[in-house]
């Protein structure tokens, strides 16, 4: 036994030197959390916009005085013409006010109090706002980090977003899973931004390390599913994931047979063998493609038939699992699943649950 141990830890140090070994080749960008991508108009957009608001309310400003010349004095010839409004609203409004021209009837100065000092308050707000944005750009990301982290219970940490990983997120969407609901961790700041992209939280690191599965709650999360591209990395994954979570699901996608059983060592609930899952298929549908088809079906969830897990319903309690409305291949009473035709489940009690197979559901509808 206590060799066993002894050999399994060499094992896993051995994995652990060799992932790091290859990860310090890859100069990390960072690891920060990434926040779904927010519609907003192009930088070039806003400013063009925001010139144009400054220069309707010159213009209206500019006109507003000329339409009451009469009420303005100007130091230098004693009228005011088109060009002096303009003058008199481009100081004014830049609150620059030089004095030469002054408005000197009652109506002048009642238009500066109730119309224009509203017209410099806004155009002073147009020249800084884009200021003002660009300094708060920051303050608002780590308000909206800050809000998700405080919120974040019972989710899904999907590592990596690979293939498997984005085909893993698809099902769990269309089984009704919300997208706020799913936190995707990857080393690669490419599959980050695409994850950020397609409305999901991201988180950039490398998921080895504690702190970077911190930064995506896994302490919190209520299942997590990894698809890392080598078995070693999501061995490792694997630990670091059941270190921080004793109670979360961990689903495993691996390569080889070979290494289910130090996966399930390592934390594992469920480990998905990638390869002979495909070369079984492959050797079924060679044998009857029609077979193989019905399976794809099958595994590609929304589309055609599904497999899906539900509760008994009260007027299925004490009946047989045949004479559901949908096929029943499966019993899962308490932790233990019982095939269709196992004794203990020709008859359904109410706390039991449901494997079956189902017509696919117009957007994961229940």
């Amino acid at each position: 036994m206590a060799t066993g141990t002894t050999t399994r830890r060499s094992l896993l140090r051995s994995l652990w030197h060799r992932t790091r070994a290859e990860s310090e080749d890859d100069a990390e960008a960072g690891r920060s959390i990434v926040m779904p991508v927010q519609k907003v108009a192009a930088p070039l957009r806003q400013v063009l916009r925001r010139l144009v608001i400054a220069l309707s309310v010159l213009g209206a400003t500019t006109l507003l005085v000329y339409l009451d010349s009469g009420g303005y004095h100007d130091n230098a010839d004693g009228s005011v013409d088109f060009l002096d409004s303009a003058y008199y609203a481009t100081v004014t409004l830049s609150t620059t006010g030089y004095g030469d021209i002054t408005p000197v009837s009652d109506a002048a100065r009642l238009t500066n109090i109730f119309v224009i000092t509203p017209l410099r308050v806004l155009f002073l707000i147009i020249l800084v706002g884009t200021t003002l944005e660009v300094l708060t750009e920051r303050t608002r990301s780590q308000v909206r980090v800050h809000r998700w982290r405080s919120r974040m219970r019972d989710h899904t940490v999907v590592v990596g977003y690979g293939t498997k990983g984005r085909h893993a997120i698809e099902t769990l969407l269309g089984q009704g899973k919300p997208k706020d609901g799913i936190v995707v961790v990857d080393p690669q700041k490419k599959a980050v931004d695409a994850a950020s992209a397609d409305g999901l939280v991201a988180v950039l690191g490398d998921a080895t390390r504690s702190d970077t599965l911190l930064r995506a709650e896994l302490q919190r999360a209520a299942q997590v599913v990894v698809c890392t591209e080598r078995d070693d990395t999501a061995a490792l994954v694997t630990l670091t994931a059941r270190q921080l979570n004793k109670h979360a699901t961990i689903v495993v996608a691996v390569r080889e047979d070979e290494n289910v059983p130090l996966l399930r060592q390592s934390g594992a609930n469920t480990v998905v063998t990638s390869s002979s899952s495909a070369g079984r298929l492959l050797g079924m549908s060679m044998m009857s493609p029609n077979v193989g088809t019905v399976l794809e079906d099958l595994l590609t969830y929304g589309n055609g038939l599904d497999v899906a897990e539900r509760p008994v319903t009260k007027h299925e309690a004490g009946s047989s699992p045949r004479a559901c409305d949908d096929l029943v291949v499966a019993v899962v009473r308490g932790h233990r699943l019982l095939h269709f035709s196992d004794p203990e489940a020709a008859t359904l009690q109410l706390a039991d649950r449901l494997i079956t197979i189902r017509e696919a559901r117009v957007g994961g509808e229940a």
